[in-house]
């Protein structure tokens, strides 16, 4: 399910459009609330994180492996003019503009966890559309299986990329469901302003469920494959961070626990809490993986 700015502002902002950043500024302020839909439930009576948190800690290794490095370097980013590349088994192929693929009509407000593999949480309020859109535009052929993303290569413009951090560029991969599911989105804003570029601007993947390595930033390719995709961090240290790399804290990292998290901006000694299987979002997506075993696909 999604919360709006309707749930948590005054009906006369979020109506009007040109209203956007005041509502923006009143939800930073205060209180999100606790929502139950028809078929799930999960938890927003967490405060947001302001803008300034989401937007000066963050892993971005293309700019550094500091938290605060993206926000310093990643102005040298050009995100305009900017295409992604869709391809493989679908039936119209091509490159498509960010306006294409998130037109301003079709944007979404989405107030969603974000739980990092590092054992440390957000709560963040993005702006996008469903990745199922997207794929239902370009139409998906009956045997893809899987949707493989790749980041933006541009080590003149991206420092990090200039020693080998990672196996450049960076890719990541969701099954064909993972991806159709409405939770799943590209985003291309937060709060009311455009997607900041320390935060994968100028079009990114969420995925609130997965931890947070899975949603891939400045994506420039997006393929449809019959085969499981290449997942930068699963190719490099298996036995660290699985394909499927859902939020499971029954499964520990090899070297901290995954049991409770560190909430950014509530302080030294308030900001530590359980973590929730599936980051909360078990009741919307534990049927994906009927049958699995969660201990070994990890």
């Amino acid at each position: 399910m999604k919360l709006s700015w309707s749930d948590v502002t005054p009906k006369a902002a979020w109506l009007n459009r040109r209203n956007f950043m005041a509502a923006g500024a009143a939800f930073a302020a205060g209180p999100a609330v606790a929502m139950q839909g028809k078929a799930s439930k999960f938890s927003t009576d967490q405060d947001p994180n302001t803008f300034e948190e989401i937007t000066n800690y963050n892993n971005f290794y293309e700019f550094g492996t500091g938290k605060e490095d993206p926000a310093r370097h990643a102005a040298a980013m050009t995100t305009d003019p900017w295409s992604v590349e869709i391809g493989g088994l679908v039936d119209r192929p091509g490159a498509y503009g960010v306006e294409d693929l998130a037109p301003d009509a079709a944007l979404e407000e989405r107030i969603y966890r974000l739980r990092c593999v590092e054992a440390w949480s957000m709560v963040i309020p993005w702006i996008g559309v469903p990745l199922a859109s997207v794929l239902d535009k370009v139409g998906v052929q009956p045997s893809a299986k899987f949707v493989a993303f790749e980041t933006l290569y541009r080590p003149d413009e991206m420092n990090g990329q200039k020693y080998p951090i990672l196996d450049w560029p960076y890719r990541e991969g969701l099954r064909i469901d993972e991806a159709m599911h409405p939770l799943t989105i590209l985003a291309t804003g937060l709060y009311s302003d455009p997607l900041p570029n320390q935060n994968g601007a100028p079009i990114r993947l969420v995925v609130p469920w997965k931890y947070g390595f899975k949603s891939i930033k400045s994506i420039v390719k997006i393929t449809l494959t019959d085969t499981q995709p290449v997942a930068t961090w699963q190719a490099m240290q298996p036995s660290e961070y699985g394909f499927y790399a859902n939020v499971n804290p029954q499964v520990n990292h090899p070297r901290w626990s995954q049991g409770t998290e560190r909430r950014i901006g509530a302080g030294l000694f308030g900001g530590r809490q359980e973590t929730l299987m599936f980051n909360g979002y078990a009741d919307q997506v534990a049927s994906l993986y009927a049958g699995m075993d969660l201990m070994k696909n990890y």
